[in-house]
């Protein structure tokens, strides 16, 4: 059963090829988005793909810390799936 609430560091990389969460490099959990770095397209990216990840609305992520940064703390509320890198299995998430 997932849990109630997530607290996600992550480390963004933006124009990637295709949406996808890469895995754990070192503490953070590594994602690609497709969006450029610029006037926030990035966050909305990363807020979209992650509420179609998790299962949640969009209102149920809130970006924490990092907004203008590669590296950002999320919330998840009330997830309604976990993606398999999360668990014990390591291959990614993508979304494209």
């Amino acid at each position: 059963m997932p849990p109630a609430e997530l607290i996600l560091d992550l480390r963004i990389q933006p124009r990637a090829a295709r949406d996808e969460i890469i895995g754990y490099q070192g503490d953070r959990l590594k994602i690609r988005l497709t969006a450029p770095p610029v006037d926030g397209k990035a966050n909305q990216h990363l807020i979209e793909f992650l509420a179609d990840s998790f299962g949640v609305p969009k209102r149920d992520i809130v970006l924490l810390a990092g907004a203008t940064s590669r590296e950002k703390r999320v919330r998840i509320v009330a997830p309604k799936r976990l993606p398999a890198v999360l668990g014990r299995d390591s291959s990614p998430v993508s979304r494209n």
